[in-house]
């Protein structure tokens, strides 16, 4: 048993330069490569992040603005009916007028008709009444005629 131990403290021996070694290549490495990798790692991260928020916040500016260019839309379009209301009540209100005045045109040209109408309805009954006298003189000639003969 004392040979193993002897055998075992001989390898501990030869073991503590590679331990020595691993634990000065495992500071050197910390110090050398994973502490500077780290550092930019962790600079990535916040260029990153930094990135992700100026694409937020443009996000929102472009939203923001999108929303004031729609209700400037509307705003726009709602002056446009507005305007176009305002333009079919004046055609309708010209329109009016036209009928209204085309209307009276017509009433006063019925009414010069119906007088016209009047005024040679008169004339045909006038001469009706001459013409019929004049016809009954004639028959009472023609017929006091025949009894003579």
């Amino acid at each position: 048993m004392e040979q193993t131990l002897q055998a075992l403290s001989g390898i501990l021996l030869k073991a503590i330069p590679t331990s020595l070694l691993l634990i000065i290549l495992y500071f050197y490495l910390k110090a050398m490569l994973f502490g500077p990798l780290q550092k930019v790692l962790k600079q990535r991260e916040e260029l990153t992040a930094g990135a992700r928020k100026a694409a937020d916040e443009s996000l929102a500016a472009a939203e923001r603005k999108a929303q004031d260019y729609e209700a400037k839309f509307r705003d726009a379009r709602a002056e446009v009916y507005k305007e176009q209301e305002e333009t079919r009540r004046i055609w309708m209100e010209d329109q009016a007028k036209q009928i209204a005045a085309g209307q009276a045109r017509t009433g006063a040209m019925v009414a010069a008709a119906r007088k016209q109408l009047s005024d040679e309805t008169a004339a045909a009954k006038q001469s009706l009444v001459e013409t019929s006298a004049a016809l009954a003189d004639r028959i009472a000639t023609m017929i006091l005629a025949r009894r003579k003969s």
